[in-house]
């Protein structure tokens, strides 16, 4: 497997990973590069990554790809968002392949994208999902680190990753890029 940052071509592949990763339905498609003509509706990380892309937030060099056999097997991106005054890193989406899941290729975009995000003096990244998974790449609770989302909701589930450049005073409401928002 080979972790990559995203080509111009890769986006037809890139929807069909989170076709797949994120609607069931997709799954066990042939051809997933196919528009969805059985009336399924597209997984909202799909449109989310084509509106990522046309936004002032997009960072090219942090929209990963892994690939295996010059196949587009996984995804995940880091965006830019902001704590207060602060720029920081929003994490996803993040999907692979359903039938390549459980087989550490997510692990792999993960410690490529970390070690990205940090070569890159990038502060902090956050992100809204399961900390169980991410605890195991550094994440915290938010509220540890006196980081708060801004849609009071989201609080159990939003973690944060400091980097090499993580600084104290980097505290405050997290705020996604809009197209978060329009999900």
């Amino acid at each position: 497997m080979l972790i990559r940052r995203e080509h111009a071509d890769d986006a037809t592949a890139i929807a069909a990973v989170h076709r797949s990763a994120f609607g069931p339905q997709y799954a066990d498609r042939i051809d997933i590069a196919a528009p969805a003509a059985d009336g399924n509706v597209e997984p909202p990380e799909v449109d989310l990554i084509t509106r990522l892309r046309s936004d002032d937030c997009w960072m090219p060099t942090l929209s990963m790809v892994a690939i295996e056999r010059d196949t587009v097997i996984g995804h995940l991106c880091l965006t830019r968002a902001a704590v207060g005054p602060f720029p920081v890193l929003a994490l996803g989406p993040i999907g692979v392949l359903a039938d390549h899941q459980g087989g550490g290729v997510g692990s792999a975009l993960m410690h490529a994208a970390l070690g990205a995000a940090d070569a890159l003096d990038e502060p902090l990244i956050g992100v809204l999902g399961n900390l169980e998974f991410y605890l195991r790449f550094g994440f915290v609770p938010a509220a540890r680190l006196g980081i708060t989302p801004d849609e009071p909701d989201w609080a159990i589930h939003f973690h944060v990753r400091p980097l090499s450049a993580y600084e104290v005073q980097i505290a405050g409401e997290f705020r996604y890029a809009e197209p978060f928002y329009d999900l």
